[in-house]
């Protein structure tokens, strides 16, 4: 495993200097999953506060575009896309964030984000109806670029 680079020599928290990184194309995929229960998703289309996924979708975007104001040791990045896919399945709601940067340092923290606040929208939205709504798990599902290269979670595990 290679050095935490958030920390320094003598183990200091810093922030990491990307100054003299070259940018370059940079993308990543999350995922998370927001399990309901049958009598919640058969509610979901005649929630009163709209659509819980389109809702859930804009809130995990506008996550993305923010996500060095919430995590404070990230860099904030000029994204060249976001984008959040929630869609309905057995026992809930599979939520697939992405985003996308030319830059110097990856876009993974964006992605996570986005997930996970569209996901806790999610559970905004139906709480009312299900105080035992689970969030979970929330993972990076792939991503490419940068010196560390790409990855992608295997079949099994995704």
């Amino acid at each position: 495993m290679s050095k935490l680079s958030h920390f320094d020599d003598d183990g200091a928290i810093r922030m990491v200097d990307v100054g003299d990184k070259t940018p370059t194309r940079r993308t990543a995929i999350a995922g998370a999953f927001v399990s309901l229960s049958e009598e919640t998703i058969a509610a979901l289309p005649h929630n009163p506060k709209g659509n819980p996924l389109e809702i859930a979708r804009i809130a995990g975007i506008q996550a993305a575009k923010r996500t060095a104001e919430l995590i404070p040791l990230c860099h904030p990045l000029p994204l060249t896309h976001a984008d959040v896919q929630c869609d309905l399945t057995d026992g809930g709601v599979r939520i697939t964030a992405s985003a996308r940067t030319m830059g110097p340092t990856g876009v993974e923290m964006e992605a996570m984000t986005a997930a996970s606040v569209a996901a806790l929208t999610i559970y905004d939205m139906c709480k009312a109806l299900d105080k035992a709504i689970e969030i979970g798990p929330i993972r990076l599902l792939e991503k490419t670029g940068g010196k560390s290269g790409d990855f992608r979670r295997n079949a099994e595990t995704a």
